[in-house]
């Protein structure tokens, strides 16, 4: 049995699709695999009152687990939880993690591991990064989102003091189109001389950068207002409507599957951005779309969310998000496989592995 150990330095760089995306070739191989999440922080959510992993959850369904949440995610960081540690010690949750896994381990012939973001998170309860592989005694497979030509270079190296023989190879994620040649032919080659395995370099695509509309509404604290079934659609394309009349259609029609933020008063624009290819139209300043936008908008499919701040403050809080949302809609799992297939060195993995 062996275990696998997805780890990263920064977040949303790509752990959870890597972890479908391998889970996926492994079942497809005939393998038995498992899933956890030792410790949970961002991703806790309150359902019913009660908090859950998300990504514990999704990847339950994705692969249809037996186990219970409890299993996949034993140690969620809680504000509670955290108060407890703070005022009687970490407690026994080392202990925990090593129950879970060998539930979740049992009769599996792999386990992924989804981990923590860098080396700090879980330090509180004693479970970092570094403290769980050597709990579970995994390898670990580092996943690096481009952010600069440097950090391409100096986290592979940095992970690989800190993990040494343990360290499978990395895989390099959300590469732009510009640097894919830069990462190729002069990075790759520097990684594998120091000993360190380039098992794929994976472009961008915007797909796998793109945002749900409910996520876009529940990070803006915005209502939708009509065709609620279309929350999970995805926005690949942010535009904002404050130019004339006269140039808006034109203006609309460069980019598809957008996400349109204009004035909830700008009625011209509104019916303009609806004759093109909109997800959905934002409307900023708490001003309610007229009868005709919100009939039209009905009769078309495009929700409208209806949101306080104004068009500015608006534009800016998406753009933070673009590029760092969950992993948990079909296209992108879809897109991200495929991906794989195209870049993945799946037999030095294997090889690795000894599978």
């Amino acid at each position: 049995m062996v275990t696998l150990y997805i780890a990263s330095m920064e977040d949303y760089a790509g752990k959870s699709a890597l972890c479908v995306g391998l889970g996926a070739k492994l079942v497809s191989r005939g393998l038995e695999i498992g899933y956890m999440k030792p410790v949970a922080q961002k991703t806790v959510a309150m359902v019913e009152g009660q908090p859950v992993c998300q990504d514990a959850r999704f990847m339950k369904q994705v692969f249809a687990l037996r186990e219970p949440l409890e299993a996949l995610a034993p140690v969620l960081l809680t504000p509670q939880l955290m108060g407890m540690v703070l005022g009687s010690g970490e407690g026994r949750y080392a202990t925990l993690v090593k129950q879970a896994y060998a539930e979740v381990a049992a009769g599996k012939d792999v386990v992924l591991v989804e981990g923590t973001t860098g080396l700090v998170e879980g330090s509180i309860v004693g479970l970092s990064a570094p403290e769980v592989t050597h709990l579970l005694g995994a390898r670990v497979l580092l996943v690096v989102r481009y952010t600069d030509d440097l950090s391409t270079v100096e986290v592979p190296l940095a992970m690989q003091r800190v993990w040494g023989d343990s360290l499978l190879g990395v895989v390099f994620n959300v590469i732009p189109a510009g640097k894919k040649i830069f990462v190729e032919e002069e990075v790759r080659p520097y990684l594998e001389d120091k000993g360190i395995s380039v098992l794929a370099v994976l472009p961008q695509e915007r797909i796998l950068l793109s945002v749900s509309i409910a996520d876009l509404a529940e990070h803006l604290h915005g209502q939708i207002l009509n065709n609620p079934e279309r929350g999970d659609e995805l926005v690949e394309n942010l535009m904002v409507g404050a130019m004339a009349v006269d140039s808006a259609i034109e203006y609309f029609r460069r980019k598809d599957n957008k996400a349109v933020i204009t004035g909830g008063d700008r009625t011209d624009i509104q019916l303009a951005a609806l004759q093109t290819s909109t997800k959905c139209l934002i409307l900023t300043g708490n001003l309610h779309p007229s009868s005709l936008i919100l009939s039209q908008a009905e009769d078309m499919g495009v929700p409208l969310i209806l949101v306080k701040p104004d068009t500015l403050t608006v534009v800016e809080e998406i753009e933070r998000i673009f590029g760092h949302s969950r992993f948990h809609q079909e296209r992108k799992i879809v897109k991200f496989e495929r991906l794989l297939d195209e870049y993945f060195d799946y037999e030095a993995l294997y090889a690795k592995l000894g599978l």
